[in-house]
């Protein structure tokens, strides 16, 4: 019978991926792996208390017992919620998801996890290394499996070096530089701003007041890669943000050992023109480590997670912060 956990109705885990582009929840069963999937398109929102725990669970709750009844599981015991922002915002979520995910799905074990520790987990799972997450923006997560270690990620403002926003922003700056007749400028980006953005004097007016600056920022950095064989300009602007990317590998690896290391984000999808200067400062900076391709994304990394806290087999740091784990064995 539902609740009795019994072979028929097997005791499950729910592993969630909550993001800039909404939530993507997984129920599955140690041992069996993921079983049913959804996803809500609604990105959680975030206030005065940083990430809202009514509105993750507002759309979290329905998801997790269609699934769970989709798969056939008699309750969830296990949960894992990686998400973005968890380490800065994620105070309210710490305090209030354990207690309601405990009275609604009976949940006894749980994992808040910052969507850079699940990238991690699902790019390495759970051994030595460090992972450069590149998109939009950029952060690196390294751990010896004592402790995590993180670099940037600090936003399009303040950091983020290397990343989408970042090269968007350079390119951007070449084209008005060449738009001025300054020293640095490149024709080839100029003409590629004016046809994605229109007049160059109109673009401070098109970028600050927007909300998604980081996003329209990062929009340019296609055409800075496409650029970048013929143009000088465009391919320096590449090598920076290899060197960058690397520094902040080498901030969080592990000295000692044979670390791996490895590569996720849409940035990656750039192809030669930034891979290859990458794949050079990386051998440069990290002699020592093994380069890998990245085994799955955040969410792959949430469900490993959830099946090592179920069967009592987690080997990762937890913090606090970047990974907060609360059991209730009564």
């Amino acid at each position: 019978m539902v609740g009795e956990g019994g072979a028929e109705h097997p005791v499950g885990f729910l592993a969630v991926d909550s993001g800039g582009s909404g939530l993507r929840v997984v129920v599955g069963v140690p041992g069996r792996g993921p079983l049913a999937r959804r996803e809500s398109r609604e990105p959680v929102r975030t206030g005065a208390r940083g990430i809202d725990p009514d509105h993750l669970l507002e759309q979290l709750l329905p998801l997790a017992r269609a699934l769970a009844h989709e798969a056939g599981v008699a309750r969830l015991e296990t949960a894992v919620v990686g998400a973005a922002g968890l380490a800065t915002l994620g105070d309210a979520l710490r305090a209030e998801l354990p207690g309601a995910l405990a009275r609604e799905l009976g949940v006894r074990a749980l994992a808040l996890a910052a969507d850079a520790v699940t990238a991690y987990v699902g790019a390495l799972g759970p051994r030595p290394g460090a992972v450069v997450a590149a998109g939009t923006g950029l952060i690196a997560v390294g751990t010896d499996l004592s402790v995590w270690r993180r670099a940037d990620g600090w936003g399009h403002l303040l950091g983020d070096c290397g990343g989408g926003a970042w090269i968007g922003r350079a390119g951007l700056e070449a084209a008005l530089r060449a738009h001025d007749g300054r020293e640095g400028g490149s024709a080839s980006l100029l003409a590629r701003a004016q046809e994605r953005f229109g007049p160059p004097a109109a673009l401070p007016g098109t970028l600050y007041p927007r909300a998604d600056r980081a996003a329209v920022l990062a929009s340019f950095a296609p055409d800075v890669a496409a650029c970048a064989d013929t143009d000088p300009v465009a391919g320096e602007i590449l090598r920076a943000a290899a060197r960058h990317m690397a520094d902040s590998a080498a901030a969080v690896c592990p000295p000692e050992g044979e670390p791996w290391v490895s590569l996720t984000g849409g940035l990656l999808n750039m192809g030669a023109p930034l891979l290859g200067p990458l794949a050079e400062e990386l051998a440069k900076r990290l002699p020592h480590a093994v380069r890998v391709p990245a085994e799955g994304d955040p969410l792959h990394g949430s469900v490993r997670i959830a099946a090592d806290l179920a069967t009592g087999s987690l080997a990762l740091p937890a913090d606090g912060t970047m990974l907060h784990v609360v059991t209730e064995t009564g």
